[in-house]
């Protein structure tokens, strides 16, 4: 049941109302979608100078989702490159009204986050480490400042707060009412009521886009939709994975206490009885996350398309379904138990499975970009238009913000593990968000390997990577198995250092089934693949570590190209890039015109590794192919048949020690992996996950992408030169950068730090402070077992890079001392043995 709350025409149609002026024929972009997103990206677009940017809208702007959100305002956000977002949009409603002359209602009594328990406080001084080196002001403060700043809560209920000032609320109407201003005054032009009834791709790499009024030949088209971007989405063959969610919020009468303030209070949300609660006027207004079991889902708009008509209307109302809430807050704040109710709005807002919007362009279509799944749009739509429009101008993103790119999800994302997703992720709203977070909802999916099964009764602790399931750890006979979150070292500690010690004295076998995997080949392959990437290709049977660079000179991606012909190269890459780099690979054979054909074979090709000192003892039992290393040299491929499985196998290991990776047919993996074990017993194979794998490679000083190396960062600063080939005769991506970069320094560096911790390990992103100053942050860390104490990865200032100096490394509110360290810790099996049979040679 719906209650109307907008005009229709008298024939019940708001679509067929005549346009507000004639339909352009051409443009540059067509933003389709007239909520606070879309007409932030056609704002954006069009102050940053682009001609003929047009905006769509089906009915009129705000219709969907953004007419009736709280508006809430919040620099806060849990993760790191999303607070780029939020920082921006803040920082552009400070002056927006200026801007454009229209009034936005931007309030900002700040916000906190009640802390009610010792487990929430652990929460904030978490998120308060990986705070200090970004650039909003946010602090914890005590009880008895939180109640001078919100004097109407409840003392007994409350340990400290996070604070965040400058926060608050906006009028999301007049928001976007402002975004549509600033777009016309930089000459973009905004169609309504102007339904989209088509999408067809022209054969030049543009779209028509069919509406009732008539049909624009756009370069690009941007899907801001809101909650019609799946409809939009199906235009174009994409089911993109969304679906709306029921979300209430709750609006009091006058309620004298709140009238008498003084002040406007800062907004709170109220962590335990998971629900925010702001000022409106002389009242309050708090909405509530229910718990998973709970809350409501609009499925049949799913299957059956929202319905025809609908734009600003609301569902009916359910307070029984938030009356646990309610109790909570009537609790936290006395003053709601006597208020009289004015209103209760129940809308629709969107959500994805893991309740962040789908951004950026969309792997497999040409110039088709994804704005939607914004289920906090209103903070979002400021950064994200500005993300958007710097990416489609420069060619690459500003910065990384690849949580949020729409390519994360894949064919295994079913409407079945997206309802269930989303209804994960709004009911755990609230809840303590942990390091190493694992969420089990929905899984597994199809993406499992050939030994699923066989490595869970082996004890296998899975974590979740694009759809696939990836033993983080083992939990063997006596230690304590299961998910256990902690923001100190828990369950997995000693398991892990157990198969970190097995790997570097035996062997050890691990599934990197994950893994992305792509053949590259045609007549144009080299010139193709010598222009993308930085490092010279390999010869025919050997393999180079590439990076593949933005025009600034940006680390776009990491791969690993294999040569298995002149004309044909199999590319690796992480899982949770496997179609963000498709996506770049594509784009950049078509704008280059080469003459190659690019296949995902992913799913279709499984892959295990073995490593350690006594993995090629290992793998001679099971092959007749030589496996010395004079016959099988680091970075080199052979096509060989293994336990009777035909593989490609590489003499590669990201442990940095002796290893192969063989990659195989999905349905051959348990054959393969039953060779390799039984082969090893004698030897003390066992198994080990990614956990260990990231000790020993950060041991071994290997960077990973998304960590040491990310659109944020240049490759000489990340350490990584030695892939750089400037003298080779390919104007590679980026080469120009580069060059400019080197000869005018860079300003920071990678360093690697031992940190003197106690039960605690850094993870990356924690702030490191010289004195009071905040000099850099971290990228990843670990337990060096081989150390037997803390390290972390770090960029740092040049002059704070020698070797020897102090830095101070915050953790849970605690600074430890760091210490910059030789790096690598550990020297890689192949340098070992170069440095081994040198001596040899010598003597």
């Amino acid at each position: 049941m719906f209650l109307s709350l907008c005009y229709v025409s008298s024939n019940g149609s708001a679509s067929s109302r005549k346009l507000n002026k004639r339909l352009k024929e051409t443009a540059e972009t067509v933003v389709i979608g007239g909520g606070c997103v879309g007409t932030s990206i056609a704002y954006h677009l069009a102050k940053a100078g682009m001609k003929d940017v047009v905006l769509l809208e089906k009915s009129e702007l705000t219709a969907g989702s953004t007419w009736h959100a709280a508006g809430l305002t919040t620099y806060y956000n849990p993760g790191i490159n999303a607070k780029n977002l939020h920082y921006y949009s803040i920082k552009l409603f400070e002056q927006l009204e200026e801007e454009t002359g229209q009034q936005i209602g931007f309030h900002t009594p700040g916000s906190i986050r009640l802390l009610g328990t010792p487990e929430r406080m652990d929460e904030a001084r978490y998120q308060m480490q990986r705070q200090g080196w970004n650039k909003a002001p946010q602090w914890l403060i005590s009880a008895e400042e939180v109640l001078e700043k919100f004097p109407l809560l409840n003392p007994n209920k409350i340990l400290g707060g996070l604070y965040n000032p400058g926060e608050g609320h906006i009028d999301p109407y007049s928001l976007t009412q402002a975004y549509a201003i600033g777009a016309r005054k930089y000459g973009a032009d905004i169609y309504m009521p102007a339904p989209v009834t088509s999408l067809v791709p022209r054969s030049d790499g543009g779209w028509d886009v069919e509406t009732e009024h008539g049909t624009i030949a756009a370069k690009r088209i941007v899907n801001a939709a809101g909650i019609w971007g799946q409809e939009v989405g199906r235009m174009v063959g994409i089911e993109h994975p969304l679906i709306p969610v029921h979300h209430q919020y709750v609006v009091t009468a006058t309620i004298p206490e709140v009238a008498a303030l003084k002040e406007e209070v800062p907004v709170i949300r109220d962590l335990e009885g998971s629900y925010y609660c702001r000022q409106e006027r002389s009242g309050l207004l708090f909405g509530p996350y229910e718990k998973s079991h709970m809350m409501r889902l609009q499925e049949d708009w799913v299957t059956d398309g929202v319905p025809k008509g609908f734009g600003k209307e609301l569902y009916e109302s359910d307070l029984d379904r938030i009356q646990e809430h309610t109790e909570h807050a009537m609790e936290m704040i006395p003053v709601l138990a006597k208020a009289d109710i004015q209103s209760v709005v129940s809308g629709p807002i969107i959500y994805s499975p893991d309740l962040l919007p789908l951004l950026g362009p969309f792997q497999g279509l040409r110039n088709y970009w994804a704005a939607v799944g914004f289920s906090y749009g209103i903070i979002h739509s400021g950064g994200a238009g500005k993300f958007l429009s710097d990416w489609i101008l420069n060619g690459e993103p500003p910065y990384d913000l690849i949580e949020m790119d729409p390519n994360r999800y894949g064919k295994w994302t079913t409407q079945e593990y997206t309802a269930i997703k989303a209804r994960e992720s709004y009911g755990n709203n609230n809840l303590l968000g942990y390091p190493k977070e694992d969420r089990l909802g929905g899984r597994p999916t199809e993406r499992t390997s050939g030994v699923y099964e066989k490595l869970r009764r082996r004890g296998a602790e899975y974590g979740f990577h694009s759809g696939w399931e990836q033993p983080h750890w083992f939990a063997l006979e006596g230690d304590e198995a299961g998910y256990k979150p902690s923001y100190r070292r828990t369950n997995w500690h000693m398991p892990v250092g157990r198969e970190y010690e097995m790997v570097m004295k035996t062997a050890g076998i691990m599934d990197l089934t994950p893994f992305a995997k792509y053949d590259i080949k045609g007549k144009d392959t080299v010139a193709f693949l010598d222009n993308l990437v930085a490092n010279k290709l390999p010869k025919v049977g050997y393999g180079a570590v590439c990076h593949m660079l933005t025009p600034r000179g940006r680390v776009y991606a990491e791969i690993t190209l294999t040569r298995i012909a002149e004309d044909h190269f199999f590319c690796i890459t992480g899982s949770g890039s496997e179609l963000h780099d498709l996506r770049w690979i594509e784009e950049h054979a078509v704008n280059g015109q080469y003459d190659v054909s690019i296949t995902n074979c992913t799913d279709e090709m499984g892959a295990l590794t073995i490593a350690g000192p006594s993995s090629r003892d290992i793998l001679a039992q099971l092959t007749d192919e030589d496996v010395s290393h004079e016959a099988f040299p680091f970075m080199t491929m052979r096509q060989m048949s293994i336990a009777g499985v035909l593989c490609r196998a590489i003499r590669i290991s990201y442990t940095g020690e002796l290893g192969w990776e063989f990659y195989h047919k999905r349905g051959d993996t348990e054959k393969l992996y039953d060779g390799l074990i039984s082969a090893g017993e004698p030897y003390g194979i066992g198994d080990f996950g990614v956990y260990a794998m990231n000790v020993m490679r950060i041991e071994k000083g290997f960077r990973m992408w998304g960590q040491e190396m990310l659109t944020d960062n240049n490759p000489i600063e990340a350490g990584l030169s030695m892939f750089i080939k400037m003298k080779k005769k390919s104007d590679f991506i980026g080469k120009d950068s580069i060059r400019r970069i080197k000869e005018e320094g860079v300003k920071r560096k990678l360093v690697l730090l031992k940190v003197d911790t106690d039960n605690i390990d850094p993870e990356g992103n924690e702030t490191i402070r010289v004195g009071d100053k905040v000099v850099g942050n971290t990228t990843s860390g670990c337990f060096s077992y081989n150390l037997n104490q803390s390290v972390a990865y770090a960029y740092l200032p040049l002059d704070l890079t020698d070797l020897g100096t102090k830095v101070k490394v915050e953790l849970l509110g605690n600074h430890y001392d760091g210490t910059v360290i030789k790096e690598p810790m550990l020297l890689t099996e192949p340098m070992r043995e170069k440095i081994k049979r040198q001596a040899e040679a010598a003597n």
